[in-house]
């Protein structure tokens, strides 16, 4: 196994329990999502946390970064990013969660 390899497994360790259990970073929503309701969030949510349509085309570095499904008929986008402890600058360590805050952004398609 390379280094590359082991880097790579790390960060999407760290990005589906982000995903799937919203543990370990910030979850943030934008006002179009938001508004779609309690029910509709929840909905999306779920099946954020269930996504596993992840391949070579949609996640060429395997870390499970970004996706794009539909909920409830909407296109949804969930994107997440890496920054320094003060949500300041770019980690420099994305596989290190002691140097990274990881951030999942949930949105609308048309909202990109």
């Amino acid at each position: 196994m390379t280094i590359e390899k082991t880097r790579a497994e790390k960060i999407r360790a760290l990005n589906d329990k982000l995903r799937q259990d919203l543990i370990g970073g910030i979850a943030v929503i934008t006002p179009g999502a938001a508004a779609l309701g309690e029910q509709a969030v929840a909905n999306i949510f779920k099946a954020i946390a269930v996504f596993d349509d992840f391949c070579q085309a949609n996640d060429p570095y395997e870390e499970h970064d970004f996706g794009a499904l539909d909920v409830d008929g909407r296109r949804i986008l969930f994107k997440i990013d890496y920054y320094d402890e003060r949500l300041e600058w770019h980690s420099p360590d994305p596989a290190d969660p002691d140097v990274t805050e990881r951030v999942i952004t949930i949105m609308l398609a048309e909202e990109y």
